[in-house]
């Protein structure tokens, strides 16, 4: 059986199956996020298990939600439309008088696709893929973490976007220029490995999406800055 643990302020809800969680401003929802702010929808959201899948359903006609993956990654979920729950979710909500949090953990049931065993998957045939062998160094890995850190942080101090290059300095108590020259040196090895888009517009986006979905830096990785 799946289950769906629900981490919102002041309660924790673990939901079967045959469970369905609503979350909003009315009193009636499942998780009641603040009954007196009107920028929050009746009932914003619905969380259930649909077709061997939990789903988060944005019930509001006008408003989106922000959902952010394990990795730190955001996306939209327009009014009217769903979006399929995997592993850990958190959903964001914005209303006039603050910004609520609802994190949802999946557990799957033995035999899904994401306890499959290695055996289901084909073996890879043809040459190995060369992208990225480039060494990242600890004082690297540092300076990314500084610079990188709001896609890393739980909310409030959730931001997805790049650091200033002063604001990644000061936090490592270094130069600014120092910072700027560790990660153009970086960007420069990784555009020779073959990493595409580590240069021109947008580099400092796309660089913390090649070393964030890679692993390279995670949330552990925030005890380096003392966090």
């Amino acid at each position: 059986m799946s289950t769906a643990t629900v981490l919102a302020p002041d309660t924790v809800r673990v939901l079967g199956e045959e469970d369905t969680l609503t979350f909003g401003r009315a009193t009636t929802c499942t998780v009641c996020l603040d009954a007196e702010d009107i920028g929050v929808s009746r009932v914003t959201g619905t969380i259930q298990f649909i077709n061997d899948t939990w789903w988060v359903v944005n019930n509001s006609t006008s408003r989106p939600l922000t959902l952010i993956d394990d990795l730190g990654f955001r996306s939209v979920l327009p009014p009217g439309r769903r979006a399929a729950l995997q592993r850990q979710t958190r959903i964001l909500v914005h209303g006039r008088r603050g910004k609520y949090s609802l994190q949802v953990d999946i557990a799957e049931r033995a035999g899904t696709a994401f306890d499959a065993p290695e055996s289901a998957v084909p073996e890879p045939t043809g040459p190995s893929t060369s992208v990225g062998n480039v060494l990242i160094t600890p004082a690297d890995r540092r300076a990314l973490v500084a610079l990188f850190m709001g896609y890393l942080q739980d909310p409030p101090r959730y931001d997805p976007h790049p650091k200033s290059y002063a604001a990644a300095a000061a936090r490592l108590g270094c130069t600014r220029t120092a910072v700027i020259k560790r990660i153009e040196y970086l960007r420069k090895r990784l555009d020779a490995a073959g990493v595409p888009n580590m240069m021109g517009y947008a580099a400092l986006n796309n660089l913390a999406e090649y070393v964030i979905s890679r692993g390279l830096i995670t949330r552990k990785d925030l005890r380096l800055l003392h966090l």
